[in-house]
């Protein structure tokens, strides 16, 4: 049995984007694997620790640094990894998931593939359903349980109003994995130093062979979020009405009428002595 896993090198969620014109940014910022992809891969992990004898190959298309992000896939658990090099940053979902598919196809046949739901860059939602297009099988995104049973795949995948739908899917599949579906594992120093031995093939875009679709969206420019300002205090007493509708004064501070004072007084200043109450009665109430 082979998995895929589909993961993206992204910048992290904490980092400061500082866009330099046009679609380039500042990527000397710290880079992550995008963590709906974690998700996928502690699946992948599961499923093959479970006894079920498969091989975890991550895959990822990006530029040359991203090989670090395949270097924690495989500190991770995974067996291996495939890079599909690209010049630029941004890839249109349709040349991604273009590219996906060529370099797995070239690869061996997938008997299951995983992917996050979406990447936290472009939040595009599309790579699931393009793979299953394209391999012609069978797709659930959203994914928050899973299970395998005699070449079925059975998943909940949550939809609007807080409500589950439970898909029965036979494999070979696309999975889209969501946050909640499992809880992704953290790799170890040793973990680390046995992932720089393992194997990272590299795959020039133009090496596929394919000509890359038009894309369908264009990305023209990358711009900082407006600051939205701070918020203001406003000092005062809300304004008052009569039983006319018409405006009265606030009363000054530290005064009030002898009702609130009396209020105030029966909720407050009480001592409590063997089981009794006493207390001492202002000299202002009435």
């Amino acid at each position: 049995m082979r998995i895929y896993v589909c993961i993206k090198h992204v910048p992290d969620t904490a980092a400061n984007i500082r866009p330099l014109g046009g679609t380039a940014f500042d990527e000397t910022v710290k880079f992550i694997m995008n963590p709906y992809d974690e998700y996928a891969l502690e699946q992948a992990l599961r499923i093959r620790e479970n006894g079920a004898g498969a091989e975890v190959v991550a895959v990822t298309v990006g530029k040359e640094v991203a090989v670090s992000t395949l270097r924690t896939a495989l500190a991770m658990g995974a067996d291996r990894a495939i890079l599909v090099k690209t010049d630029a940053y941004f890839t249109d979902s349709a040349e991604t998931g273009c590219l996906l598919h060529s370099a797995i196809s070239r690869d061996g046949s997938p008997d299951l593939i995983l992917t996050g739901r979406q990447s936290v860059d472009t939040e595009g939602m599309q790579i699931p359903y393009r793979l299953g297009a394209l391999f012609d099988m069978p797709v659930a995104a959203n994914v928050v349980a899973f299970s395998m049973d005699e070449g079925r795949v059975i998943v909940e995948r949550e939809i609007e109003g807080d409500v589950r739908e439970v898909i029965e899917m036979t494999m070979p599949c696309v999975v889209g994995a969501a946050k909640g579906l499992n809880q992704p594992r953290s790799p170890t120093l040793p973990d680390m130093m046995k992932a720089k031995k393992k194997e990272i093939r590299v795959i020039p875009q133009a090496d596929l062979g394919f000509l890359a679709p038009v894309p369908a969206v264009e990305l023209l420019g990358l711009q900082t979020v407006p600051d939205r300002g701070r918020g203001s205090i406003l000092v005062g007493e809300p304004e008052r009405k009569n039983g006319a509708g018409a405006s009265v004064p606030a009363p000054e501070r530290g005064q009030g009428s002898i009702v609130e004072k009396e209020r105030l007084w029966r909720g407050s200043a009480f001592s409590s002595r063997r089981g009794k109450a006493r207390s001492k009665k202002p000299a202002w109430a009435p």
